[in-house]
């Protein structure tokens, strides 16, 4: 026992480590893929673009789908997560990016004040679903996953619905890029007796089309992952709790109800906040900016529910500090992140 808690120190350690480095590398993460994005667009503009057929109705359609990638990208990347003791990000603002604020009343739902309790990390009294980002050193309301590479920052209840709507752009954008750009790629690579006209050098578009290529199947798997915990009424944090609650429930003969799940259909809508109560659906379809339907303090449960279903007081988990044995412990709603 004594190895194996050495050996998860360590690897504490080491992640750590990675942490800081790579907190220190954000900036240049995002200016990275700012260049990179740059490169993509001008690439499609200037080569693919011109060689389609329609271009009365394919390029309204190409022009909308880069606006809503870099738009998105600019959203997660500018607006603040959320985090507690912040109110910048509780005003919806007025200026042209903002979606019309939506009607009030419309959709039923069992709002319920969120608990509180204390954070160890930062001793700042925080809602449920609200976490500790280790990296950021605050607790930041709905705590998804802190992105350094991408958008330098944390994901939470803010620029959640940017990050999603943003990754689903990159893959219908990467996708396109890679069906249409195939016919210039072989022209590119030397593979046929055409000759390159371009003023694009063609390494530089090989490397984007290899770069699309790749992204839109990898993005694509993140994607799908993502839209599967808001069907779910769940982050990627608490996707991770689910399970062991699912765990202990199930060795006590009870099952495991999670009481943000309020169903697939009104999950996603809630998450985007269209439809009923919230934003008109073409919002979905251009980069403006909206608010969440709550502040982060109260939340839609399952009616009859104002918290999980087969999980007892006290069982929130926690992860633990760096010098308790591995594995977390139980006691209060501290996740640290």
């Amino acid at each position: 026992m004594t190895c194996a808690r050495r050996v998860f120190r360590c690897f504490r350690c080491v992640e750590r480590a990675a942490d800081r480095i790579t907190g220190t590398a954000g900036p240049w993460f995002v200016c990275l893929a700012i260049c990179l994005l740059s490169v993509g667009i001008l690439s499609f503009f200037t080569i693919i673009q011109p060689t389609l057929p329609f271009p009365w109705l394919t390029a309204p359609f190409s022009v909308l789908i880069a606006l809503n990638v870099v738009g998105h990208y600019y959203h997660v990347c500018t607006i603040p997560p959320g985090s507690v003791g912040d109110t910048r990000s509780l005003v919806h603002g007025n200026g042209f990016l903002w979606a019309a604020p939506p009607p009030n009343g419309g959709l039923c739902l069992n709002i319920v004040r969120a608990r509180m309790s204390r954070c160890r990390k930062c001793n700042d009294t925080r809602p449920e679903r609200a976490h500790h980002c280790r990296i950021c050193n605050r607790c930041v309301l709905k705590f998804d996953h802190h992105c350094p590479v991408r958008i330098n920052q944390c994901v939470g209840l803010y620029n959640e619905r940017h990050f999603v709507l943003f990754m689903a752009y990159l893959v219908l954008a990467t996708s396109i890029f890679t069906i249409l750009g195939f016919p210039h790629a072989f022209i590119a690579f030397g593979f046929t007796v055409a000759v390159w006209t371009h003023s694009l050098p063609p390494f530089l578009f090989i490397t984007t089309y290899i770069l699309c290529l790749v992204l839109s199947f990898a993005v694509a798997i993140m994607l799908a992952w993502h839209i599967w915990g808001v069907a779910r009424g769940e982050t990627a944090v608490e996707a991770q709790d689910h399970e062991v609650y699912t765990k202990w429930a199930k060795e006590r003969g009870e099952t495991f109800i999670n009481s943000y799940d309020l169903g697939t259909r009104r999950n996603l809508a809630l998450f985007f906040n269209v439809g009923e109560g919230g934003y008109p659906l073409y919002t979905l379809f251009l980069p403006f900016r909206l608010m969440p339907y709550t502040d982060g303090y109260a939340w839609a449960h399952r009616d009859g529910l104002s918290r999980h279903h087969g999980v007892r007081e006290g069982e929130e988990l926690t992860d633990g500090e760096d010098d308790e044995d591995y594995g977390g412990n139980a006691g209060g709603d501290n996740h640290d992140r």
